[in-house]
């Protein structure tokens, strides 16, 4: 796995150890920020399933002024700081160590909002749904904001979904990336 692009393109980042975790792969990975727009200007980036982490430090690279990664395991959190370490910036990056539904309470009591939220939540725990309903009634989300969701082929979003548009789909073998844009 490696940052593709922007500030700390190339560098080489670390995979979680074990199987609890499925990381992005590279060529998934550089599929997803074509479909996003190759690079971004300002703004906040939430990661809330983080895994290494590799999601949050590429949209920073490529523009985002700062990410939030949550993630609940120990081993993910060890990786994400080694990777964060990779790109001398970790002012950059704030971890947390907890779990999707407590860090979305957090933030809202924080008053954070994203103009983007990456959603890649181990394939079983699915709730893509419930969470984008989530983010706009914490109100977590700016104006624009854009929500990419990685998921499994089984995931079936209903035509309409309110508050947001769907903006792109696509496939890559058993995963599927959904991109919604918050119309508000």
């Amino acid at each position: 796995m490696r940052i593709i692009a922007g500030e700390f393109g190339g560098r080489r980042l670390k995979a979680v150890p074990g199987t609890k975790t499925r990381p992005t792969t590279d060529k998934v990975k550089e599929a997803m920020f074509s479909m996003l727009g190759q690079f971004f200007d300002g703004g906040q980036v939430l990661d809330l399933y983080a895994g290494s982490g590799g999601l949050a430090i590429e949209a920073v690279s490529r523009g985002m002024d700062h990410a939030y990664l949550v993630d609940r395991q120990y081993a993910a959190i060890q990786t994400i700081e080694e990777n964060i370490a990779v790109t001398k910036m970790p002012e950059c990056f704030t971890i947390w160590k907890t779990s999707a539904e407590k860090a979305l309470v957090k933030l809202a009591e924080n008053g954070v909002q994203f103009n983007l939220i990456l959603l890649d939540p181990p394939y079983r725990e699915q709730q893509m749904l419930l969470q984008l309903q989530q983010f706009v009634d914490l109100g977590l989300l700016a104006p624009d904001a854009t929500i990419l969701c990685e998921t499994d082929t089984t995931v079936d979003y209903p035509t309409a979904i309110p508050h947001y548009r769907l903006k792109r789909q696509q496939n890559y073998g058993i995963t599927e990336v959904t991109i919604f844009k918050f119309i508000d």
